[in-house]
């Protein structure tokens, strides 16, 4: 109840009666015992979620004291290499409470070495470190670990004090030095201690950050503090006398001393202000936060340590807000915050999350923060390199967000695109004949860059931005002065009237409301549809006179029925309401009449103004003559980022009743806006379609492989109101793999899912989040955006389980890893308007309209790199075998015959000593340059199937060659590939 206190609406224990009694009168005994163990979960899991946020204020306060320069982001590779020394100095027990710096989510998949990545459990994954030069060596580092390192006889003495002895509601109480120091004597604490004043202090500040968040020590590891009293302490129940055995040091039972206690968390509800009445040195929080700025920056000015003091004091979050807080934080980010080599304050905190894990006891905690603050160091030079990278980023970003306003400016007809031709012309103004030459050589490289450009004579606002960089590039001096100077130039020289400015103002909201339609409605393009005809009511009441119009969509589509009438026919998929009867759902071949398929062909809009005087106009309602029906008609052409035709949007007036009605160019130009801001939403609901169909691609390929993951739910990132965000539930999969996609998702927000705050923690930090809820462990992996931003989410549920097994845990991260690959070159197409990278035959043939190819073709690639980076030798030792295992023989006789279909039955395959032969430079050139799905592959792949189906996959692996692995996974991995080859086919030839 005084956790529940804390929230907005406060619940007594009558009003929390008489609620839970409402729902709960008519059920069964059965039925009602359990909502009662449901709502004794939900308890547990809250009070343990609590628990963890006021723990992640350590590390909030941690970043504040390493982030000396006040940038906002830490260097990641230097956290993990101290993460990895703290790590490997610890006891094999201290060890279980811990995660494996090495190991992924600590490191990213990507910096797994390809060759541990894909090859068998004998040793831990790898890094692929990259050389870091940190500003200690390792003698000091040796030096002040040896003040600092515990010995692993006194973490046994430790472990075997970690006994306490509780009578049934009641708490036994402990000694408060002990119960500070996780149950280490005084003596033995100092000895362990550095004795260095300066690294005392250090430690000093790690244990005052315990207690300026309103905790006691005993409150993290369930023992009630000295002056405490018993109520003070939520949760606490009757605990068992527990002895923790070395080796399971993680896995104690709650309770345990010296672990940060599930069951007896005893987290109080400390005040915004961070004050609060129990113990001494709770009082005052204001006062330990000045004394860890001034601690912590003891090379700034006093003016630096005074706004250092009000930071850290902003950041004393309420335990229940911790992870709303770090997304306003996020809110404020610099551009640089994402990058891969930085860490930002919400993913410094989740990676320590993570490595520490839920079980660490205090007394570990509080040494790998002592360690952390005393460890991290930044040289002068450093710094001022790291206060010039951030400097770049932030200048770099300002630059974008103001070429992005100049192009808006510009661009006052909001038709999404400038004429190239007009641009130019302004141009040629700028720096006289110099300016001149410079325009010339960048307009080659522009319309080399972007062919299209050339032949539409149009700019996108990234062309746009793009052109007037290299412009910048050709003139001697400093380019960043340079391109300073020409926005300022071509502002100035960009003027509109203030009339002019209200109709752009006005016509640009409408244009954003559809591709806000497109971002909150998950896959679907219904009101994406409605968005474009209510923008063009919304013009024609406000810009058009009035007029009264029709309006509709037609899309391409691949003529599979009736191929003899042409590849492509046009598809009418949305219009206006009275339209509805005549047109929605038909299809207009291009034999028939028409100007639409003109519109394609040229790219360019038609306008008829007198449609009874033209001849070739398809009217689909027949309850008029045709040389009766008076009205304009203009058909627009839908360009993607290419400028490749996709579509039409048509307007007519055939249903006003003056017959006088015309479009005006103002008219025409905002319609094409329109086209454009429909391009784009369309395209955002494709993407979108294909990122989920890659997810579901990699589902399938899971599943068979890891019987532990008990469901997978995939999440989408949709804008919110207030620049908040929600997570759509899309996909859902129980532990059979069987799938539900939902067609109208879920919609979570934060503030209604507090027990599923991980996932908002995983979106805020972008980071991989583990927790436990209802009793199930999750593993919460975010789908990066090409900025690393959280585009979606996997939820893994691994049951009771803490982790998966090592082989299931390996096959999850190469699914993630290629899951992601795909989605980044995915979201390439769509955003960066560049031509997509075809590996395979059948990505040209199809144009990824099965986005699962991607998937596979990456990891087709990786196994490529593996075989590629073995050599003839690394066949030595399958070579030397007279008689080999049935596994390597087949999987070889396998690989022969899906390269040379013609060997079956033949020595080469059927005989030993030759097969073994083939092992040469030469099949690895075959295997890498191999495309399964290539229309000349003609093989039985039953038969392939067949031979490498029904082994042990994972005890197999540890007797066997790296070789025979990297095979046995390519195998697979182009049958995959050939069945999607042929699913593709068959549903072109039977649509």
């Amino acid at each position: 109840m005084k956790i529940l206190n804390t929230l907005e609406k406060p619940v007594y224990l009558d009003k929390f009666t008489k609620l839970i009694f409402s729902y709960a009168e008519h059920v069964s005994s059965a039925k009602f015992q359990e909502i009662v163990e449901y709502l004794h979960k939900c308890a547990e899991d809250f009070r343990e979620a609590t628990r963890l946020d006021a723990r992640r204020q350590f590390f909030i306060d941690l970043f504040q004291v390493c982030d000396r320069g006040k940038v906002g982001v830490l260097n990641r590779k230097k956290i993990l290499s101290l993460l990895r020394h703290f790590y490997d100095r610890r006891s094999t027990s201290h060890k279980l409470q811990l995660w494996n710096p090495r190991e992924w989510p600590i490191i990213e998949l990507q910096d797994i070495n390809l060759i541990d990545f894909w090859g068998s459990l004998d040793g831990q994954e790898v890094c692929e470190e990259a050389s870091v030069s940190l500003i200690w060596s390792e003698t000091e580092i040796s030096e002040t670990e040896n003040l600092e390192y515990e010995s692993v006889d006194d973490d046994r003495q430790e472990t075997d004090r970690m006994s306490t002895s509780v009578t049934e509601g009641a708490v036994e109480e402990k000694d408060m030095s002990e119960t500070e120091t996780g149950g280490i004597s005084k003596e033995e604490n100092e000895a362990a201690e550095p004795s260095v004043p300066e690294v005392s202090k250090e430690g000093e500040d790690a244990i005052s950050a315990v207690d300026s968040t309103g905790l006691e020590a005993a409150d993290l590891d369930g023992e009630p503090g000295s002056g405490k009293s018993e109520e003070a302490i939520l949760g606490s129940e009757p605990e068992t006398e527990t002895k923790a055995e070395e080796g399971y040091t993680s896995d104690r039972e709650p309770g345990s001393e010296g672990h940060v206690s599930r069951e007896g968390s005893g987290v109080t509800g400390a005040s915004h202000e961070g004050t609060s009445t129990g113990a001494s040195g709770e009082g005052a929080v204001t006062d330990t936060d000045a004394t860890d700025s001034q601690q912590a920056m003891k090379e700034t000015s006093a003016s630096e340590s005074q706004s250092d003091q009000q930071t850290t004091s902003e950041t004393r979050l309420h335990d229940q807000d911790s992870a709303s807080s770090v997304a306003e934080i996020q809110d404020h980010q610099d551009p640089c915050s994402f990058a891969a080599s930085c860490l930002t304050l919400p993913q410094f905190v989740q990676l320590m999350d993570n490595f520490v894990g839920e079980d660490i006891s205090l007394h570990t905690l509080k040494r790998l923060i002592a360690f952390m603050k005393r460890e991290f160091k930044q040289t002068a030079e450093e710094k001022i390199k790291q206060r010039e990278k951030i400097h770049r980023f932030s200048h770099v970003a300002q630059r974008k967000h103001l070429l992005e306003a100049l192009f808006e400016k510009w661009d006052s007809k909001a038709c999404g695109s400038l004429d190239l031709e007009e641009v130019i012309t302004v141009l040629s103004t700028f720096k006289g004949h110099k300016g001149k030459e410079a325009l010339m050589e960048a307009k080659e490289e522009i319309c080399s860059r972007y062919p299209q450009l050339s032949k539409v004579g149009k700019i996108t606002p990234k062309a746009f931005q793009i052109f007037l960089e290299l412009i910048a590039s050709k003139f001697t001096g400093n380019e960043d002065e340079t391109m300073d100077n020409l926005v300022s130039f071509l502002t100035t020289s960009v003027e509109q009237s203030h009339i002019k400015s209200l109709q752009s103002s006005a016509r640009r909201k409408w244009l954003q409301d559809i591709q806000k339609a497109a971002e909150t409605s998950g896959t679907n393009m219904e009101p994406v549809y409605k968005a474009v005809i209510k923008a063009l009511y919304q013009d024609m009441e406000a810009h058009g006179n009035n007029k009264t119009i029709s309006a509709y969509i037609a899309l391409l589509e691949e003529n599979q029925l009736s191929p003899e009438q042409g590849q492509v026919l046009l598809r009418y998929m949305a219009c206006t309401a009275d339209n509805a009867p005549y047109i929605l759902n038909r299809v207009l071949h291009r034999e028939m009449k028409g100007i639409s398929f003109a519109v394609i062909d040229q790219g360019k809009p038609i306008y008829v103004p007198r449609v009874q005087h033209h001849g070739n106009i398809h009217f689909w309602s027949s309850d008029d003559p045709e040389e009766e029906k008076k009205g304009s008609l203009l058909v627009l052409p839908l360009h993607d980022t290419h400028w490749r035709v996709f579509g039409i949007l048509g307007l007519d007036t055939l249903w006003d009743q003056t017959h006088t009605s015309i479009f005006l160019t103002h008219e025409i130009t905002f319609y094409e806006g329109v086209c454009h801001a429909f391009s784009k939403a369309y395209h955002h609901i494709c993407m979108r379609e294909h990122v989920l169909q890659v997810a579901v691609t990699a589902l399938d390929w899971l599943y068979p492989r890891t019987p532990s993951i008990h469901s997978v739910t995939i999440y989408l990132v949709e804008p919110g109101t207030d620049k908040n965000y929600v997570l759509c539930k899309m996909i859902t999969t129980d532990n059979t793999g069987q799938k539900e996609i939902h067609k109208s998702p879920v919609v979570l927000l934060r503030e209604e899912n507090i027990l599923r705050g991980y996932l908002f923690k995983c979106t805020d930090s972008s980071e991989v989040t583990l927790t436990s809820i209802y009793g199930e462990h999750h593993i919460a992996v975010p789908l990066h955006d090409l900025a690393r931003h959280t585009l979606g989410i996997f939820d893994i549920s691994i049951g009771e389980n803490k982790k998966l097994p090592p082989q299931e845990q390996k096959d999850l991260q190469k699914m993630l890893k290629m899951a992601q690959a795909a989605c980044s070159e995915i979201l390439q197409r769509f955003l960066e308007e560049r031509e997509p990278t075809q590996v395979l035959e059948a990505e040209h043939v199809t144009n990824v309209r099965h986005a699962g190819i991607l998937f596979h073709r990456f990891m087709l690639q990786d196994l490529r790199e593996c075989v590629l980076k073995l050599g003839a030798e690394s066949f030595d030792g399958i070579k030397s075998w007279a008689e080999p295992p049935a596994l390597v023989y087949e999987v070889l006789k396998a690989v022969l015959l899906l390269l040379h279909p013609d060997w079956k039955g033949s020595q080469d395959t059927e005989c030993w000593t030759h097969c073994k032969m083939k092992l040469d430079d030469n099949l690895i050139q075959e295997i890498y340059c191999f495309d399964p799905t290539a229309s000349s592959v003609q093989v039985e792949a039953e038969l392939l199937l067949d031979l490498i189906t029904g082994f042990p996959q994972a005890a197999e692996w540890q007797q066997f060659s790296l070789p025979t692995q990297y095979l046995y996974q390519w195998l697979h991995t182009c049958l995959a590939l050939m069945e999607i080859t042929k699913t593709q086919h068959a549903e072109q030839n039977h649509p």
